[in-house]
């Protein structure tokens, strides 16, 4: 889009000139008032130019040029155009004033009955990250939200907003278009200790990372060709669906699983079935599943943004220990009253000297 938009408008200036240009030059049009009296003077002037020289007759003239259009038409072209200027106008000051003044991190939405809703997701899971996090925690999510996490947060990220480093953000779309324990692999490899996916299936969010989850397959597939391949997240018939008829690719990788992780428990209200997702309008494809490599650590109030923690590998990926050596060796644990027991005993325990026996009081 920022890419395009000034090419629209170069061609949408040239449209508009191109037509004012052909309904102002009213002036270029000769009218049949005023051509009469130059056409008359000049085959008065013909007829005496030459000997032998007949004018011709009126049904040989060429037709005088007249005005094709009309000033009604040309009048009612030209109010429309300036009145969709004017609108354009308009239209522009409303979207800077309300859209681009706003700020994109708090989002609002209208119930059914006209109340206004505040959703204020992506501050609490930026306030979250910035007190339950260590100071050098590296963030891995899709690009658009690394200025966000590193301005709000204050925590590391891996891509951001300056797109400059393709392969690297290549790199992340290919964590996010494989499975679970190939995504681990990058992962680790990138020394990662957070995921942040946003994810709109609760409140009808449309800009989640499922509608963009192509952009990063593709982007993936240009770096990464022999490993991420864009036909493999579309069924049969050329779709993209995620639910029981999507592709297993899509219903297995990182993203999926990241996105519906205990979503197919959820239901939202009494017309809809346990897993429906408001944005794509279906019921999801892939409910039971588990997180071996992650956990879920964080997930705001209307489930926008969700956070996991990458697990580190002394935490799954232990030595196997045999049975025989599991167990584990009791330690005695004395306590005053036993102490006091003991010493009792030893005192009144009878001594033997040379064979007589003595108490120990005597």
């Amino acid at each position: 889009m920022l890419t395009l938009t000034p090419v629209v408008c170069m061609l949408s200036g040239i449209a508009f000139s191109g037509l004012l240009d052909l309904f102002f030059k009213e002036d270029a049009i000769q009218r049949p008032e005023e051509s009469e009296p130059e056409e008359s003077s000049a085959v008065s002037s013909k007829l005496y130019d030459k000997a032998g020289r007949v004018p011709k007759m009126k049904h040989e003239q060429q037709p005088r040029e007249t005005d094709p259009i009309g000033p009604n038409v040309r009048s009612i072209i030209l109010v429309v155009i300036m009145l969709l200027l004017m609108l354009f106008a308009v239209h522009c000051t409303w979207v800077t004033s309300n859209a681009y003044s706003s700020p994109s991190v708090v989002l609002a939405s209208y119930s059914a009955d006209g109340s206004r809703q505040i959703l204020d997701d992506f501050r609490e899971a930026y306030f979250w990250l910035s007190q339950n996090t260590a100071d050098h925690a590296r963030v891995m999510s899709w690009w658009d939200y690394g200025y966000q996490i590193a301005g709000m947060a204050n925590r590391t990220t891996l891509v951001d907003n300056n797109t400059w480093n393709n392969s690297h953000i290549a790199l992340v779309g290919k964590a996010m278009s494989s499975n679970e324990s190939a995504a681990y692999e990058i992962m680790t490899a990138l020394d990662v200790d957070y995921v942040l996916v946003i994810f709109g299936g609760v409140i009808g969010y449309s800009g989640d990372d499922i509608n963009k989850f192509l952009w990063m397959v593709r982007i993936a597939e240009g770096e990464h060709p022999k490993d991420i391949r864009e036909s493999d997240y579309f069924t049969e018939n050329g779709e993209f669906r995620v639910d029981s008829q999507g592709a297993p690719t899509l219903l297995n990788c990182l993203m999926y699983k990241l996105s519906y992780y205990r979503f197919g428990e959820l239901k939202l209200d009494y017309r809809t079935a346990a897993g429906y997702d408001r944005t794509r309008n279906t019921v999801i494809g892939n409910k039971d599943f588990t997180l071996t490599y992650l956990e879920e650590a964080y997930t705001t109030e209307h489930w926008l943004v969700r956070i996991y923690r990458v697990k580190k590998p002394d935490e799954f990926n232990r030595p196997r220990i045999p049975v025989a050596n599991r167990l584990v060796k009791s330690t005695s644990f004395s306590s005053k009253k036993n102490s006091k027991r003991k010493k009792g005993s030893i005192k009144n325990k009878p001594v033997v000297i040379k064979g007589k026996r003595l108490s120990k009081q005597s």
